[in-house]
């Protein structure tokens, strides 16, 4: 039996799901062939569907290298994004970019050119020091790969309802859906007409609900971009509302063919496209600030906030744990990649400041040991005592969890969405610092709309003192946790009538001419 043979039953309990049999014969693939490549390009496939991102680098960093000793360096574009990934998910945030980049290089198209410079400023979001100049390098460098594409000229029609077309690869169970529900399948139906332009891979129950609550489906998976704006373009839209920015799976090269009259980004992407093609981004007087110089677009500037949250879970809020534990226990469920070196120290100096006090982490990446690991060899490095520290991997369920947070500790610079609504939302209170860049300052938008200003802070030093004095209050800690919920319902953030009615303002205004900023 020759080496292909042996790979070759690799496949089998791979596409089965069966990851451990699949290990195991491409090990014995590996000791047969050291150097062939295609069982450590199998193998980063399968460790990246279990979520070890250690050893997922590891495998493509040794397919990469045998590539090149063979001369199929043009084959490792895929490689090197999934490379990027990985990175991004290990807070290796430089090392992240310049794989997306050498990816978008050796692509074999524009297409997936564009693909893998969004992987780079997606991850420029989660650094830190990330000026304006900065961004505007990637976003030239992402331009470069639409010289195949020609703008549509601008058109404007005068149809009797307005046409909205949304434009997204997540109409599906994802984060998105928890805050654009509301202005995707509540329009009037009298004043608009809504069409949805869905990218999604595969459907599922979120997907089937949203196609029966709009007048027009349109599958675009399987399209070409420029099957898809033709498409768009027959429909004759007069507004086009992209949910992805620069986010996996973003059909960004569509819009870049102009194909509606009026073209806005926005609610899934929380930083500008650096895309001429669309005209404005969807955003509050919070989010907005002082953030104008970081767009190309021009900012729609709702007066409360630009999203509108809609919870899917039935649990109801515990108490405050630390009456029951005698210790007061600080939390995020934050994604791996956005726990930036600033925020850790950070965090360190809150539980030095609170005796006995506790931090639970949970998310994806401690689903392997290798991932806790490699949190737990960072920590170490900014001084944490491991004793109380507590990395849970993520399950469905992962809501539940919440009952054993007294104070949810949110990440910077990319900081918490659905994640803080969700703490919220289970009655905990959460802290958040917010900078000048727009998608800094979404912790503060949600805390300063629900009534809770005081935990939005420009500065890790009051980011430290505000945690520590909740931290210190265990009456208020317990207030809080039974009526967050409460506050949030009766707030902006979720008084979904309130915010189509402004979302309807701006796109009647949009269509008549009218200055957008409401």
């Amino acid at each position: 039996m020759d080496i292909w043979e042996i790979y070759s039953q690799a496949l089998k309990p791979y596409s089965e799901k069966n990851y451990d049999a699949a290990l195991k014969i491409l090990d014995e693939v590996k000791r047969l062939a050291p150097n062939y490549r295609k069982a450590y390009q199998l193998e980063a496939c399968i460790w990246e569907k279990i979520g070890n991102y250690p050893k997922e680098i590891i495998a493509l960093e040794k397919f990469c290298r045998l590539s090149r000793e063979q001369g199929n360096e043009s084959l490792i574009s895929d490689a090197l994004a999934n490379l990027g990934a990985a990175c991004r998910c290990l807070t290796l945030h430089d090392e992240a970019i310049k794989n997306f980049c050498a990816a978008a290089e050796l692509a074999d198209n524009n297409r997936d050119a564009c693909k893998n410079l969004s992987g780079a400023i997606f991850t420029a979001c989660n650094m830190e020091n990330t000026a304006a100049a900065d961004f505007q390098v990637l976003y030239d460098r992402y331009k470069k790969y639409l010289a195949d594409i020609t703008p549509y000229p601008k058109k404007f029609y005068n149809h009797k309802k307005i046409r909205v077309g949304y434009l997204s690869g997540n109409f599906s169970l994802h984060p998105v859906t928890n805050w654009s529900w509301s202005f995707i399948t509540r329009l009037d139906k009298n004043l608009f007409e809504v069409y949805c332009y869905s990218a999604v891979d595969k459907c599922d129950v979120v997907t089937k609900f949203i196609r029966e609550r709009v007048d027009f489906w349109r599958e675009i998976f399987d399209l070409t971009d420029a099957q898809a704006a033709e498409l768009i373009r027959v429909d004759e839209i007069d507004i086009l509302i992209d949910l992805a920015g620069h986010t996996p799976d973003n059909r960004l090269r569509v819009a870049a063919y102009r194909p509606a009259s009026v073209q806005i980004s926005g609610v899934g992407y929380m930083n500008s496209t650096g895309l001429e093609c669309f005209d404005y981004f969807l955003s509050d007087i919070y989010c907005a600030g002082n953030s104008a110089k970081y767009f190309t677009e021009k900012l729609i500037v709702l007066p409360h906030s630009h999203i509108c949250y809609e919870p899917t879970t039935q649990l109801k809020p515990a108490a405050s744990p630390c009456f029951a534990k005698g210790y007061v226990t600080f939390g995020s469920f934050n994604q791996s990649g956005k726990m930036s070196d600033s925020i850790l120290r950070t965090w360190k100096k809150i539980l030095d400041a609170v005796p006995a006090s506790r931090l639970l982490l949970k998310t994806k990446i401690f689903n392997t040991s290798d991932g806790k690991n490699f949190v737990a060899e960072r920590l170490k490095y900014f001084g944490f005592d491991l004793s109380r520290v507590e990395m849970r991997g993520y399950t469905v369920d992962y809501l539940r969890d919440y009952a054993e947070v007294d104070i949810a500790l949110d990440t910077f610079p990319y900081t918490g969405g659905v994640t803080t609504c969700e703490a919220l939302y289970m009655g905990v209170p959460v802290v958040s610092k917010y900078g000048d860049r727009h998608g800094t300052r979404f912790g503060l938008s949600i805390l300063k709309n629900i009534g809770l200003d005081e935990f939005a802070v420009d500065s890790f030093d009051d980011y430290i003192n505000r945690a520590v004095a909740l931290a210190g209050d265990w009456e208020l800690l317990e207030i809080l946790h039974k009526n967050l919920r409460v506050m949030m319902k009766k707030s902006p953030l979720m008084d979904s009538k309130g915010y189509v009615r402004t979302i309807e303002k701006v796109f009647v205004n949009l269509v008549t001419n009218r200055p957008p900023v409401v």
